[in-house]
């Protein structure tokens, strides 16, 4: 039997954790996941499938451990730093790989996952060039737009006339409406002006859009598909900071604009997912660029009476180098002080198979699939099809985003660029600030 008490106390910190973790181990491949949700849903429906599977030996079916968020990353580096082999594979997280890695071994997936996934999703679990997980779920960014608005608007003279004012007055040029699939970032700017009470008195919405403003890492991970899709990237191929950048003052100052404008609530420095969903669910916002996940609410009627009928989701806009969306990645990776390593190396070969996407995805997980993997569930999961889509042509990670510190930098730019946005300090000193923080992160 492995020795599970110590990690089981030290996650729950109580003697009932312990005796549920030893009960668990009884297993010979153990995996530890993500506790709660979704995700949990659908592990659990990919490891009763594994389990019943013919050729799946007793000693090398699967047990499942889950446990509380809270804490749940530290104390998992801890229990991985100190050697335990209470669990055979483990959770992963595409900003915090380099954490992990020299507690873990990279694997080998099957040879259906590159058709399957494409290199986009697989390099979320990545860590100088080595693959350490299968992906199974994927976090990216829609553009959420009202269709009622957006139609009246193009079918509407004088309101175009009136847009082109707008943008004339407050980006420089005469701008006409444009389907949302074809927006840049300025087409974005100009129809968040629009669509805002205090740019245009006429406008059926308060705010063109929702910001997500708080200092918190995950909202800088919603901004900086702008910079990116300008040619941003936190580093160039040699390793040099190149975050003070006309991308990145590009991308800041854009955000910037619309606060200062009232195109977004004046409140939104406090603002992150739960706010954001709030403002637009109500019917007073036009578009915003938010997570996939909260596609599920805002598409549908009954849990968004306001807007679900007339919500649709696309890629957020272009910049003049791509159309991107950042991507981030949960997956399972295996142990370095695994006992069961064999054992629980098949169980990652087939979980990334599409027989095993395809289970995943049908019990509620988010696997981002190839356009042939997500025909055969495209009816029962939509969403997946964008999901996939978006992946492979416009996600990326971020050079340096897998890195030891990669957490620590988001709070980092977090903490800089809401000082910006706020007005306590100049675009000049939090890219300044920005830059010397990273040189001491990535040393």
């Amino acid at each position: 039997m492995k020795p599970v008490a110590r990690f089981a106390a030290a996650l729950l910190g109580s003697v009932f954790a312990a005796g549920l973790y030893a009960g668990a181990a009884n297993a010979e491949v153990t995996v530890l996941g993500w506790p709660g949700g979704p995700e949990e849903t659908a592990l659990r429906a990919a490891a009763d499938a594994y389990n019943a599977k013919d050729d799946v030996s007793e000693e090398n079916k699967v047990e499942l451990l889950f446990f509380n968020r809270d804490g749940f990353w530290d104390k998992l580096q801890a229990d991985l730093a100190a050697g335990s082999d209470a669990f055979d594979l483990n959770l992963l997280a595409t900003y915090s790989i380099g954490r992990y890695a020299p507690f873990m071994e990279p694997v080998e997936l099957s040879d259906e996952a590159q058709a399957l996934y494409g290199d986009a999703v697989l390099s979320t679990m990545q860590f100088d060039g080595k693959q350490y997980g299968v992906p199974t779920d994927l976090s990216l960014h829609f553009m959420y737009y009202r269709k009622d608005l957006i139609d009246a608007l193009m079918s509407d003279d004088d309101a175009k006339a009136r847009y082109a004012d707008i943008s004339e007055e407050h980006l420089g040029t005469a701008m006409e409406p444009k389907n949302p699939d074809e927006w840049t970032w300025d087409d974005y700017a100009a129809t968040a002006l629009y669509f805002t009470k205090a740019v245009n008195p006429d406008s059926p919405t308060r705010y063109g859009t929702v910001l997500q403003m708080k200092n918190l890492l995950f909202n800088i991970m919603v901004w900086q598909s702008t910079a990116r899709s300008y040619g941003g990237d936190w580093m160039d191929a040699d390793g040099k900071i190149t975050v003070d950048s006309e991308a990145f003052r590009k991308g800041l100052e854009l955000y910037k604009k619309l606060y200062d404008a009232g195109a977004t609530p004046r409140d939104s420095l406090s603002y992150e997912f739960a706010e954001a969903n709030a403002a637009y669910a109500a019917g007073q916002v036009a578009a915003m660029v938010q997570w996939n996940a909260a596609a599920a609410d805002l598409t549908n009627a009954e849990k968004s009476p306001a807007v679900g009928e007339v919500t649709a989701t696309i890629a957020p806009p272009s910049g003049p180098e791509a159309r991107a969306t950042h991507i981030h990645g949960l997956g399972l990776g295996l142990n370095k002080s695994a006992e069961n390593k064999e054992g629980a190396n098949a169980f990652l070969k087939w979980l990334s198979t599409e027989e095993a996407a395809l289970i995943y995805a049908r019990a509620g997980g988010a696997p981002a699939l190839s356009a042939d993997a997500v025909s055969s569930v495209a009816d029962e999961r939509p969403d997946l099809v964008q999901l996939g889509e978006y992946a492979g042509a416009y996600g990326y990670v971020m050079n340096g985003g897998a890195s030891a510190n990669a957490l620590a930098i988001y709070e980092l730019q977090a903490k800089e660029f809401t000082g910006y946005w706020s007005g306590q300090q100049d675009l000049d000193t939090a890219l300044a600030n920005v830059e010397k923080g990273m040189a001491d992160l990535l040393k």
